[in-house]
């Protein structure tokens, strides 16, 4: 059940303080990163530190956007893999480049050494404190999904969440510090009572309902976090069942960041949840007329998500010959796919083929799930159907 915390790592997106000097290229720097262009936000991340040394918040910048190329080419942004009824994730491990966790871990190691110097001349430094949470929220994402120390990455989580409660304290119109709080609260409200027994979390109780709001509280009043506020409420608002919340949100986001496609997948979701199957396929179709337009930002999607997708929506709404026709085209290019959607292609085509009455079809695709990747949620779901074929629930999984 540790892995129920991954929230807490996921969605730790905060974003540290910077000097005013380099505004400029920091925005620069957040618009390719929220647009998901992580190469050219490293960049210009880079160039950010060359010019300002000894900020630990540019250093806190840089890993941050290393980690989250990882995590986009793994397929692990997506909000069906905090929602439903997948217990937060379930993934095998990553596996950066030797490079990439050099430079992620002497990003680290200097953003701490820079905080400390600081904290060190004045306790009360609450940029200090804010950033070098942040580096430990950093660093918590990175020990969950690259390392799986699942351990370090709860005292690394609970470590920023003691800090950020510290700066709130010096000085509560620091709103974007509530990120962490609420994520943390929200989190460890979700926790059952024996994962709250864990010595590492003795004085947090946690609270859902409480976590959502501070985090709404970031998201309207927030400076630097509230878009990572407002894309944190989407996959919560999705997990708790109430994506009607989520979709002016998205179109919002979607408007700021246009070459972010994973946002127009998001809201595809969010309508298909809602029931509205056609402004769903509509989502889909605005994806397909801007990769076949050229659309910035579209040219690398591979069809093939589209597809899946596609297929995910026409597989709930029980038009499984058509879900069956996208699935196949999925799965025939499962290998240049990213794991998420490539096993839980599998998983959906084997469900489709059990609805359909074809068995041996449906444990064939099952087999192929579980061999993509034996420690996924989608393999764990499909060896569950190896001994009982998939039927409908009231719960989708």
């Amino acid at each position: 059940m540790i892995r129920e915390m991954l929230l807490v790592f996921l969605l730790l997106l905060c974003s540290a303080v910077a000097s005013p000097a380099s505004e400029t290229t920091l925005s620069k720097g957040f618009d390719h990163f929220y647009n998901l262009e992580y190469d050219e936000a490293i960049a210009e991340f880079r160039k950010l530190i060359d010019r300002n040394p000894d900020s630990a918040g540019v250093r806190n910048h840089y890993a941050q956007a290393i980690l989250y190329r990882e995590m986009f080419r793994a397929g692990a942004l997506e909000s069906e893999l905090v929602s439903g009824t997948n217990p937060f994730l379930r993934r095998a491990k990553m596996n950066p480049s030797a490079e990439d966790q050099r430079h992620f871990d002497e990003s680290i190691a200097k953003a701490i050494e820079l905080s400390d110097a600081r904290i060190k001349k004045d306790p009360n430094d609450s940029q200090a404190l804010y950033a070098l949470g942040v580096t430990h929220g950093l660093r918590a994402n990175y020990n969950f999904l690259v390392r799986k120390a699942w351990f370090d990455a709860l005292r690394d989580a609970t470590r920023a969440r003691k800090l950020h409660n510290r700066v709130t304290e010096l000085d509560p119109k620091i709103v974007d510090a509530r990120l962490v709080e609420g994520v943390h609260d929200y989190v460890v409200g979700s926790l059952p009572w024996h994962v709250k027994m864990l010595g590492v979390l003795v004085g947090f109780r946690g609270d859902k309902e409480g976590g959502v709001r501070l985090l709404e509280q970031v998201a309207q009043h927030g400076d630097i976090n509230r878009v990572d506020a407002q894309i944190l409420l989407c996959a919560i608002y999705r997990r708790e069942r109430n994506p009607q919340k989520a979709i002016p949100m998205l179109l919002s986001l979607i408007e700021r960041f246009p070459r972010n496609y994973l946002l127009r997948f998001e809201i595809a979701q969010m309508y298909s949840d809602l029931g509205d199957n056609p402004n769903a396929l509509a989502a889909l179709r605005r994806i397909e007329e801007l990769k076949s337009g050229g659309a910035s930002g579209f040219s690398h999607l591979m069809p093939e998500k589209i597809l899946y997708a596609r297929g995910t929506i026409q597989f709930w709404y029980n038009d499984l010959d058509r879900a069956l026709e996208d699935m196949r085209r999925v799965t025939s290019r499962a290998g240049d796919l990213d794991l998420n959607t490539c096993t839980f292609a599998w998983l959906r085509l084997g469900q489709i083929y059990d609805l359909k009455g074809q068995r041996a079809q449906a444990v064939a695709a099952y087999r192929q799930a579980i061999d993509m990747a034996p420690q996924s949620d989608a393999a764990r779901l499909s060896t569950r159907y190896l001994s009982e074929p998939y039927r409908r629930d009231k719960r989708k999984s």
